[in-house]
């Protein structure tokens, strides 16, 4: 206490009063001319130590804490994903052309142009689910300055991720009609730049585009069907009149081209919606477009399906049931409970089921064919693939891996698309109980007297859904396609009520029977006839070599946790080494989104020569292309990739296209090339032809 006084009296001046300016100058003389005090070492030390001890012992102000947010969570991951991306970008951009000898190949366009290949018949491009840019036409008042900016596609995310429930608000459309809510209107944007890229950098048709352009192509006889892909295909034209405006197209196209046929190419979902138009132009008014029956005959060539989704993507499955993914359910493995409504309060996935049960046209890529096409709790066409992930190879492709002759292989039961369990997706069947059509039409009925309230802020079908249903539906162990759609309308009835008003999913008994004229059975090929067009060729193009999703192992989530979602893929659950089992996803062939048996049965089988679906004998050819991972940056996403929308970039199958669009012929590209078990598949499906 003594060294703190005497600091105190070592800091302390007495205050000084001046009256005058010379008393104030002699004041200052005495002060200079007085000895200054003498003070100690030890005394300062003393001094500074006792103040320290003083200013630990004043309480301190904290800064009051900013609550963390889910748009903080959200806008922080979309910054580091973005600034990687944009730095991954830059480089690749920044590098030499001829960096370490490397030198980029010459595109196919140029390649062709030069051997003499030039633009001949009109192409129409038709793109697929989530590649075509959406844009704001009306809103409500959180989207103020937005008006004609995109929503979704080309790279404008960044001003929408200031407003995430603004924007989801806005992509979302009305639960009971599947059109736009009141006050908001989000239209298709129009033209090539529909689809070209979906963000700056990641290309979907770009390529494809400018290899055309290389042969003469431009937009007097190059045209990007663009739709609003949310809708349900009918009601794209009920609203937005899209299907009449690409029949008027391609009849103007047709004409200034020298009536030319058009060469369409549709991708991914596309290849519905096409089918979907074609028998829609030739129906009468008012549910068609009033073309006539040889309308098709009359203005197409051929139709180059890449990627189809011809029969459904059990990608699709996931989707609906949870909002999950083999790439969500990694993430959940990886980082448990972060997607979780608990952590951040994000409900991430509850935000995605929500918009996505909106959009009509998830239905429409729902398997088809039931247990005929995709199996049954003891068979499926697949049984017989071998997975081989686990192998290793040199740089040449040669097998590395000695383990190779010791592999086992094994069974597995792709026919049970959702397991719970991975038990119960090995059992056999006679060791299984299920539930009937009928008992589970049942859960849905007591899922009316029941109204379990979301502890979320998100609300899904599942708030209503009693957690005694959920129970009993995971109780019934397996589903097979047939099954799944009983499932489905049982925990998701308003938009299975909704959405199957406009697709179905079955096999025709009888082509004739009138009700196969109704829109909701069009792209459905099971369902509906090829058009009386013998000239037009038929192509099937896509990717193989890549794991592919194909069924699920599922389980329920903890009862004592705050979820809006109560099932999800159990990413556990793993096979051997070299099996099909990896993170809760059995996997087979395809192009990581769409199944081998998806992709080619129909070109392969279904409408393989004259038969009830195709009454005229349409040629259809199956163009499988193997995928190869890029070699080195320079070659971007791959050259000669298989992915689903990578393969848009392939250099073969530009050229299948160009050579097609030149006035080639499936004969003269070589007709069927076939790398995968397509053909052996298809033999073991018993469908009548």
């Amino acid at each position: 206490m003594g060294s703190i006084l005497r600091f105190r009296k070592l800091c302390f001046l007495e205050p000084v009063k001046f009256t005058s300016n010379d008393e104030k100058r002699k004041a200052e003389e005495e002060k200079q001319l007085s000895p200054s005090p003498k003070v100690d070492h030890k005394t300062i030390q003393r001094a500074a130590a006792a103040t320290t001890a003083l200013l630990k012992d004043k309480p301190k102000k904290k800064p009051p804490l900013k609550e963390w947010r889910c748009i903080d969570s959200c806008c922080w991951t979309i910054g580091y994903l973005c600034t990687t991306w944009w730095l991954l970008l830059f480089v690749y951009h920044c590098l030499p052309a001829n960096l370490a000898g490397l030198k980029a190949p010459e595109p196919p366009g140029s390649r062709l142009r030069r051997d003499g290949l030039t633009a001949l018949h009109p192409v129409v491009l038709v793109p697929g689910i989530v590649t075509g840019g959406l844009e704001l036409w009306e809103g409500r008042p959180c989207s103020e300055g937005l008006f004609r900016k995109r929503l979704w596609g080309g790279g404008s995310f960044t001003e929408i991720f200031k407003r995430p429930m603004c924007w989801l608000e806005h992509l979302s459309l009305d639960n009971e009609t599947g059109l736009d809510p009141p006050g908001i209107r989000v239209r298709a944007v129009p033209g090539l730049v529909a689809a070209d890229y979906f963000a700056p950098g990641y290309f979907v048709w770009a390529i494809l585009i400018e290899n055309l352009a290389r042969i003469g192509y431009e937009g007097k006889n190059m045209y990007m069907a663009a739709y609003d892909w949310r809708l349900s295909f009918q009601n794209t034209e009920t609203r937005d009149q899209s299907l009449s405006r690409l029949k008027s197209k391609i009849e103007l196209m047709h004409v200034t081209n020298g009536y030319k046929k058009v060469v369409v190419v549709p991708h991914s979902m596309g290849v519905l919606y096409f089918l979907h138009f074609m028998k829609w132009v030739e129906a009468p008014p008012p549910m068609g477009g009033g073309g006539g029956s040889d309308w098709c005959s009359k203005h197409i060539k051929a139709i180059m399906n890449i990627g189809p989704a011809f029969l459904g993507v059990p990608k699709a499955v996931g989707n609906m049931l949870s909002a999950e993914s083999k790439d969500v359910a990694f993430m959940r493995a990886m980082a448990p409970g972060l997607l979780d409504s608990e952590i951040l309060g994000l409900q991430t996935l509850e935000h995605v089921m929500r918009v996505s049960r909106t959009w009509d046209s998830i239905i429409s890529l729902l398997p088809k064919g039931g247990e005929t096409i995709w199996g049954n709790l003891d068979w499926s066409p697949e049984e017989d693939h071998v997975c081989e992930s686990a192998k290793k190879f040199d740089t040449k492709g040669n097998n590395t891996d000695g383990r190779r002759d010791f592999q086992v292989l094994e069974s597995t039961n792709y026919g049970r698309i959702i397991s719970f369990g991975k038990k119960e997706s090995e059992l056999h069947s006679s060791e299984l109980s299920t539930l009937g059509s009928q008992e589970l039409a049942s859960l849905q009925n007591g899922n009316s007297q029941v109204s379990n309230v979301s502890c979320g802020k998100v609300w899904t079908e599942y708030d209503e859904v009693s957690r005694e249903s959920i129970e009993r539906i995971a109780e019934n162990k397996v589903y097979t396609v047939k099954t799944l759609l009983d499932l489905f309308r049982s925990i998701a009835p308003k938009t299975m009520k909704r959405a199957e008003a406009h697709f179905s999913h079955g096999i025709a008994s009888n082509l004739d029977d009138p009700k196969y004229n109704h829109y909701k059975y069009w792209s459905n090929p099971l369902e509906t006839k090829l058009p009386d067009a013998p000239e037009i060729e038929i192509y099937s193009l896509y990717g193989v070599g890549i794991p592919t999703e194909r069924s699920y192992v599922y389980k329920v989530s903890p009862s004592s946790r705050c979820r809006s979602i109560p099932i999800q893929i159990d990413s556990s659950a793993d096979g051997s080494q070299n099996g099909c089992l990896k993170g809760g996803v059995y996997f087979v062939d395809g192009d990581e989104s769409v199944p081998v048996l998806s992709a080619g049965f129909m070109c392969a089988k279904g409408w393989r020569g004259k038969n009830r679906f195709n009454p005229s004998g349409i040629a259809t050819y199956v163009r499988e292309y193997k995928h190869k991972a890029p070699a080195n940056l320079l070659e971007g996403r791959g050259l000669e990739s298989g992915g689903h929308v990578d393969i848009m970039g392939n250099i073969a199958l530009i050229e299948d296209v160009l050579r097609v669009a030149a006035g080639g012929s499936g004969v003269e590209l070589g007709g069927d090339r076939i790398y995968s078990d397509i053909m052996k598949m298809s033999e073991k499906i018993k469908l009548r032809l």
